[in-house]
């Protein structure tokens, strides 16, 4: 997908969020530092991330600032509403920075924090991958912990099925 619009990514990334909005909201608190193993992220980790990724090199980069992306630990947000605050607040910054990119900047290169240089647009992209990688991370957390998690589109693959069988 090319985005040669930034009114079309916004639109897009928004969409996206949603989605990951109506997966962070079932997340009970009790579960919010549970990691399947020492050592990996727990569910906070991967929402600070995603907040902190999005905001501190995402959103640097795309003004042409260097990066400043230093992890994702406590030290930026404790605590389940505190997690959920940052993350949210993150994104409305980021958000500003965005809106305030033209058409004609997705064309612009901008140079990764590994100094690779890319289309503004591409890179764009690469976030809204980004979030996804994740977004399926924590639905694996939460299924693991037998919490029940919104479809993606609307119906679960039982859902659809049930559906068919019906029609058929």
């Amino acid at each position: 997908m090319e985005f040669t619009s930034i009114s079309s990514f916004l639109k897009y990334y928004e969409r996206m969020r949603e989605r990951t909005n109506k997966l962070i909201a079932v997340i009970p608190e009790e579960y919010v530092d549970w990691a399947y193993k020492d050592g990996k992220f727990s569910i906070a980790d991967h929402i600070r991330h995603l907040a902190a990724i999005e905001r501190y090199m995402y959103a640097e980069t795309v003004q042409g600032k260097p990066c400043k992306y230093l992890g994702c630990g406590k030290e930026l947000a404790d605590g389940f509403d505190n997690v959920l605050s940052f993350f949210k607040e993150s994104h409305f910054e980021s958000m500003q920075i965005f809106n305030r990119l033209s058409d004609s900047d997705l064309q612009q290169q901008c140079q990764t924090p590994g100094n690779a240089s890319i289309t503004i647009w591409k890179w764009l992209r690469t976030l809204t991958e980004h979030e996804i990688h994740h977004r399926a991370q924590l639905y694996v957390y939460l299924n693991m912990l037998g919490v029940e998690t919104p479809p993606m589109f609307g119906m679960s693959s039982e859902e659809i099925i049930i559906s068919v069988e019906k029609n058929i």
